[in-house]
């Protein structure tokens, strides 16, 4: 099987590494890579003897993070068809612009099902299939009758590096998602950098922490441990917890964990209030899908005796463009998101131009794990694709040593009477408040300057902030015209699936309100 393929690499790991463990469920079992494997091929043929996937049929699966999932994303994949991981939380509305837009042939859930993404199937006449894995003996089954042929189905494949493997949708600011194909060679690319960059093997373990059906717990957690020949431990409950976290971390001898900021914050949270009795040697924290405060990174750095590693990803590069290094390589610099890793990023200005260290411009990349555009959408891949390079709509600058500073996205700088503030500045100011839990600046329309500053607070457990409290502490350590001018103070702040914060999706939030 070809080496340019993610199906390949994980051929190659069970052959290399049998018998070392590759999934846990937390208290339950565990799989070793072969066995693994096995799973993965004997539910490849049934898809297709039996289910009658063909390749490039595309296959929506909606699931927590269970065994299931993972047995089942890779067997769609093997079968030479698009795997579209959808989020179990969404309404059926959701679920038929999900399933329409990617043309899904099937719908795979857990044997418990979900009502929303079934309502929506049936509307559209999709097929619907469960699956379920008692234990690590046991044979995944499946709630769809067997051929006679169903045992060597798969063996006739051969997966291309070109097949279609992964159909995602951008979170991005748009209002409506597009749609994101990505090819076996997109996966195994980013699968390589990952692995490459924090030099991941078969000694290293990880939890789960993030969303499966999110590119970072996805590409970064789940698919380049697996293809380090790693191990990975899904929660029991199949899903974060903070009160299980440290005990899973331990009990599978993690070394590292990939998590979003917000994320982050909610361990610190929990360690402040609930610490435990000692914490896993880790190698290094990963912190990925939005802007880690300097102020956060060196808490967590405090806390857990490991170097905190911000990278930089989106889901048309397969995850990973750049991170900062492990100790070993180089330093890694607070407030940058470190080198590029496996391809070539520039700083373009509007005219295409790269621009030298130190001048910001549109942060751009190509390289094998980019994806070649997305589907349907003409005006998007033209925008998205001037000039030879994939536009990230991210503005950033190298510094000297060559790492990546982001200052913000390009249509979420605050225009404030012609001065362009970055929301990143001010959110960093607001963190470093000894009172604040989480913070975020957003631009509000404004007759006078076109766009003004608001921000909304989380203030830490026990303490209380007033607005007057943070516009305060923002004018001791901001230029006046960067201070919000009003500020939120809340419990809660509201979060994508992956548990991004959008500024967008924020100032509406709070606007929206009486």
């Amino acid at each position: 099987m070809d080496s340019d393929t993610l199906t390949g690499l994980l051929e190659n790991v069970a052959r290399q590494f049998p018998d070392r463990r590759a999934l846990s469920v937390s208290g339950k079992f565990d799989l070793t890579h072969a066995r693994l494997h096995d799973l993965i091929e004997r539910a490849a043929s049934r898809l297709v003897s039996a289910a009658g996937i063909k390749p490039g049929d595309v296959v929506a699966l909606t699931f927590p993070n269970t065994v299931e999932f993972v047995i089942m994303f890779l067997a769609v994949i093997r079968a030479r068809a698009t795997a579209a991981p959808l989020n179990a939380a969404y309404t059926a509305e959701e679920f038929e612009f999900y399933l329409s837009d990617s043309d899904s042939k099937l719908l795979l859930t857990s044997k418990e099902g979900n009502a929303p993404a079934q309502e929506a199937a049936s509307k559209l006449k999709i097929t619907q299939v469960t699956a379920t894995l008692l234990d690590a003996g046991s044979d995944l089954a499946l709630s769809v009758a067997d051929s006679d042929s169903v045992v060597d189905s798969a063996t006739e494949l051969v997966n291309s590096p070109d097949d279609g493997a992964l159909f995602l949708h951008t979170s991005g600011t748009t209002s409506r998602p597009k749609g994101v194909p990505l090819t076996q060679l997109n996966l195994v690319s980013s699968v390589k950098n990952i692995k490459a960059v924090y030099k991941l093997t078969e000694s290293d373990s990880t939890v789960i922490v993030l969303p499966l059906f999110h590119v970072h717990g996805l590409l970064a957690g789940l698919l380049s441990s697996l293809g380090a020949g790693a191990a990975v431990t899904l929660p029991a409950a199949g899903r974060f917890s903070a009160t299980t976290f440290w005990p899973d971390m331990k009990k599978y001898n993690a070394t590292w964990y990939t998590a979003v900021p917000t994320i982050h914050q909610i361990i610190l949270d929990r360690h402040a209030s609930h610490p435990e009795p000692e914490y896993p040697k880790l190698r290094f924290i990963r912190s990925c899908s939005a802007s880690l405060a300097p102020v956060i990174l060196s808490r967590l750095e405090e806390a857990f005796g490991a170097p905190v590693l911000e990278a930089y990803a989106m889901t048309e590069a397969t995850h990973l463009m750049s991170s900062n290094p492990l100790p070993e390589e180089g330093p890694h610099k607070p407030g940058s998101v470190g080198k590029p890793v496996g391809q070539e990023m520039a700083i373009l200005n509007e005219k295409g131009e790269i621009q030298e260290p130190n001048n910001k411009g549109e942060v751009c990349i190509r390289g094998p794990n980019v994806t070649k555009g997305y589907k349907n959408n003409p005006d998007a891949n033209k925008a998205g694709f001037e000039f030879g390079w994939f536009h990230t709509g991210d503005i950033g600058y190298f510094d000297s040593d060559g790492y990546l500073h982001l200052v913000g996205r390009i249509k979420e700088l605050i225009n404030r009477g012609g001065e362009k503030i970055s929301p990143i500045e001010v959110d960093a100011v607001l963190l470093t408040h000894p009172d604040v839990s989480q913070g975020v600046a957003f631009g509000v329309p404004d007759e006078k300057y076109g766009e003004e500053i608001n921000c909304a607070v989380i203030p830490r457990e026990g303490t209380t902030v007033t607005e007057e409290d943070i516009k305060a502490f923002c004018k001791k350590n901001l230029a006046a015209f960067k201070v919000p001018k009003k500020v939120f103070i809340t419990d809660n702040l509201p979060k994508t699936a992956s548990g991004k914060i959008q500024r967008r999706i924020v100032a509406q939030h709070f606007l929206e309100k009486p």
